[in-house]
């Protein structure tokens, strides 16, 4: 198993506290290898007795699904003289999982770890027996610091040539380590599939599987676009799928849930508040968009503008989609006290300030940043950084 410190020190950091912790992402984003890397952690802690590890998409566990036989079954085979670190992968597969979440922290001395592909762990029942009493640890596909690590990547020319991989295929583990660009391919469809099939239709209760693919066609063609149901549903109606706003609305907030698609809500700069109407976005990996389109090197500003927004989202920030009076600011971010603004531009047109005026009619100190795809535009433009990607994407936050 190769490392994620990011993501394996945050678990530490919560380690024998109150909260349970709870790791999220996409299907095939490497939660189930978090959790072995953090068994193997409290292996080499001297904790290897104490730990109750079960992966629930196993076929082996497929009989512990029933609350009341996984309870019988941790009964079984945990005793409650000392403290024993649960780990539960892919808990959503188990029915009526929170209250059992719940009383485990009620009845045994235990630090509890569960991981799940859908948004819909953090709510409905865990939300009302764990107010207050969890954490979310999200987990995304590689960065692309992670990604030269995966590659051994070491020398500058290796680098630039990885940049161009990593917006090709992407930052899945099991895609990045394959080497031949077919195989990479059909992985990719896998893992496409199994998302929509399993974590968006299945959980979802959808049936009409034609009409979420389109719908998911539709948004990865237009990353970076305003988005709105309405939108989306008269697109699909002229080209022959009937369909209402309601419905698109309920699509998509599924695809969210399944975190293959994250939302950019809009914002007023000026006066401070979230806006409801034409968000965008953004796909959580670059090589699911390239091998559901089958367009590689077309709407490169788009896919450019995709890798900055997950590079801000992995960071840690809460990302919004800009407006200043007329003016658009592509990202808008906040974490904890921090403000950043940020530009994305394949280059900076000559002979024109239309990527930097916006950014200058903020009349505040916080961070502005252009990051763009041409090195002969790094520098500074009236105190404003021009930052390459390759170096963005690289950035320690």
């Amino acid at each position: 198993m190769l490392p994620r410190d990011y993501y394996l020190n945050k678990l530490i950091q919560y380690k024998d506290t109150e909260f349970i912790k709870v790791i999220t992402g996409v299907r095939r984003s490497g939660k189930s290898v978090l959790l072995k890397l953090f068994q193997s952690h409290l292996v080499d802690e001297g904790f290897a007795d104490s730990v109750f590890f079960i992966n629930f998409e196993h076929p082996d566990t497929f009989i512990l699904h029933n609350t009341e036989v996984l309870f019988d079954y941790i009964k079984e085979n945990v005793t409650k003289d000392k403290k024993v670190y649960f780990l539960f992968d892919e808990i959503q597969e188990v029915t009526g999982w929170p209250k059992l979440i719940n009383g485990l922290r009620v009845a045994y001395d235990c630090d509890i770890y569960i991981t799940g592909s859908t948004a819909n762990l953090l709510s409905g029942e865990l939300a009302t027996y764990l107010t207050g009493r969890y954490v979310e640890i999200p987990i995304y596909p590689l960065s692309f610091s992670e990604f030269l690590i995966f590659t051994n990547t070491r020398d500058l020319k290796e680098e630039q040539s990885a940049l161009n991989e990593y917006l090709k295929f992407g930052g899945f583990p099991s895609v990045v380590l394959l080497r031949e660009p077919l195989l990479k391919t059909d992985v990719l469809k896998g893992i496409y599939n199994s998302i929509l099939l399993k974590d968006v239709s299945i959980h979802g209760n959808i049936s009409n599987i034609d009409l979420l693919l389109k719908i998911s066609i539709y948004l990865m063609d237009n990353i970076g676009n305003p988005i709105s149901s309405n939108r989306i549903a008269n697109y699909l109606s002229s080209a022959g799928t009937k369909t209402k706003a309601d419905t698109i609305d309920k699509y998509l907030l599924l695809l969210e849930n399944a975190f293959i698609f994250y939302k950019a809500v809009r914002y007023d700069v000026r006066g401070k508040e979230r806006l409801k109407t034409l968000g965008k976005y953004y796909v959580v990996d670059t090589g699911l968009r390239n091998n559901v389109l089958g367009r590689i090197n077309t709407d490169l500003g788009s896919q450019i503008e995709n890798l900055v927004f997950m590079k801000l989202q992995q960071s840690g920030y809460e990302v919004f989609v800009g407006k200043y009076d007329a003016y658009e600011i592509d990202f808008v971010c906040f974490k904890n006290e921090v403000v950043k603004y940020v530009q994305v531009v394949y280059e900076l047109p000559k002979q024109s300030d239309r990527e930097t005026k916006n950014l200058l009619l903020i009349r505040d100190n916080y961070e502005k940043l252009i990051v763009s795809m041409n090195y002969f535009d790094v520098g500074f433009i009236d105190g404003i950084e021009i930052v390459h990607l390759f170096d963005f994407l690289q950035r320690d936050e």
